[in-house]
């Protein structure tokens, strides 16, 4: 049923609502009720007249009965119809057992019909959306962040010795005065250090979820800080003469020398792509082309790396929404990180094997464009664009340094010739997909119920899925 359905419903909705007639709604804006019939029934389209006549009569104003009043709640409604589906289509049931799949062809008349229905339904669904964020995060991060094991260890150990000393002490038996001192010491000594690691954990454990400090490797400090100014350093652009070292001193965010020296790093980086590509021509030949990165590649004679990182760092409100960027080395570790709404990006350990960021890592020079869907219970589509290169000038004495990009743009932005093959299911990690049948899978999922299929986890990883797609 297309979208211009709703105007239809919205008038059926809203006069009877107001609990009148359709002949009587008809004989007020002047036509015949077998002509509204086929309006409210969405046989026929309204003309602006025609709608200015019929939003007087029901109250209410035009722009409510049009097509898009509600097209947040409308894509949510979508949204949610869709993991539905994916639910009551997937292997595992899960405690609901056998799920109807809802009528997709009639959400446009549950939404003229029932919006308030609608508004609870769309505000559940991102509420739901937001806690499996939640869930993602912390189990990624419980599963492979490295502090929290160590400082787990280290409270543990400290209560030990506390324990220990404070059963010699209270034994009873008469101890030496040397000895008692000793052990007197011993106690305070480790009641201090069970206190520092509390209190360091529960420092690290609130800034690291608000985001700001003590997060675990200086590369999320760098990101935190590039997050806080959008990935922009505005003044680069300005004048990319500037002093990239002050840039970074005295910058909260970077409390550490590695941190200020990645963060120098990448400015270095950023200054070279705007000298090659200068943002206003740029930005032109975006509003021209597109966000076709190869095209733009070839307007300004640049690598399609560099184009793909312009792209993820353009300025607010240069008319490019959101997209998400992400690097690896030739070890498959994610270097850098911009995340993009909907597109979860691992904190810790390993990303998932079939992006298509490291099937370029194993096709140097050969640029791919790749539709993919996030996996599990709602699905959102990107398009993924992915090159990989040497980094550097090439030497004899030394073995290549290979860099590969992905720019995930979503699918909803003009993407000049994106591809519309049936979309790659991906995931976060494998730790949080729900994908049962994946056969790169290197560990069990928690969200899988622990109990994959046999065979399901691959021994062919990243290069078979890689080679032969998902």
């Amino acid at each position: 049923m297309p979208r211009t359905a709703l105007t239809g419903t919205r008038i059926r909705a809203r006069r009877t609502a107001r609990g009148m007639r359709q002949a009587d709604l008809a004989r007020t804006v002047g036509v015949s009720p077998s002509y509204l019939n086929l309006i409210e029934h969405n046989r026929r389209n309204v003309g602006a007249d025609l709608l200015g006549e019929l939003a007087k009569a029901l109250g209410v104003a035009p722009d409510s009965l049009l097509e898009g009043s509600e097209g947040e709640v409308m894509e949510a409604v979508r949204a949610a119809a869709a993991g539905l589906t994916h639910r009551a289509n997937s292997a595992d049931k899960g405690p609901l057992g056998t799920l109807t799949p809802p009528e997709l062809e009639r959400i446009e008349e549950f939404l003229g019909r029932f919006p308030g229905w609608a508004a609870v339904l769309a505000a559940t669904h991102a509420r739901v959306d937001e806690l499996e964020r939640v869930v993602e995060q912390l189990s990624d991060r419980m599963a492979h962040d490295p502090y929290l094991p160590a400082a787990l260890h280290e409270i543990v150990s400290a209560v030990t010795s506390v324990q220990s000393t404070a059963a010699i002490l209270a034994d009873g038996e008469e101890i030496d005065p040397d000895w008692q001192r000793k052990f007197l010491a011993n106690l305070l000594a480790d009641s201090s250090r069970l206190a520092d690691g509390a209190e360091a954990l529960v420092n690290y454990l609130d800034a690291s979820g608000a985001g700001e400090t003590g997060l675990a490797a200086p590369q999320e400090e760098v990101e935190a800080w590039l997050a806080a100014r959008n990935y922009h350093p505005a003044e680069l652009e300005a004048d990319c003469a500037s002093d990239l070292r002050a840039l970074v001193a005295d910058q909260v965010e970077l409390s550490s020398d590695a941190a200020r020296a990645l963060a120098l790093k990448w400015l270095r980086r950023f200054q070279a792509d705007a000298r090659a590509l200068p943002l206003d021509p740029f930005l032109a030949a975006v509003a021209e082309l597109g966000l076709a990165p190869d095209r733009l590649a070839l307007r300004f004679d640049a690598p399609l790396a560099q184009v793909l990182r312009r792209i993820a760092c353009l300025p607010q409100g240069a008319g490019v929404p959101d997209v998400g960027l992400v690097l690896c080395d030739g070890s498959g570790t994610l270097t850098f990180r911009r995340p993009v709404d909907g597109f979860a990006l691992p904190r810790f350990g390993g990303a998932c094997p079939v992006w298509p960021l490291f099937q370029a890592l194993l096709r140097p020079a050969q640029p791919l464009c790749v539709p993919v869907q996030t996996g599990g219970r709602i699905g959102r589509r990107f398009t993924a664009y992915a090159c990989a290169d040497t980094r550097g000038t090439a030497r004899f004495d030394a073995p290549p340094v290979v860099e590969a990009t992905m720019l995930l743009v979503p699918d909803s932005l003009p993407t000049g010739d994106a591809p519309t093959a049936r979309p790659r299911r991906v995931g976060p990690s494998c730790r949080i997909c729900a994908e049962r049948d994946c056969p790169a899978r290197r560990e069990p999922s928690i969200l899988a119920g622990g109990a994959l299929a046999e065979g399901a986890m691959g021994t062919g990883g990243a290069l078979a899925s890689a080679e032969g797609g998902f």
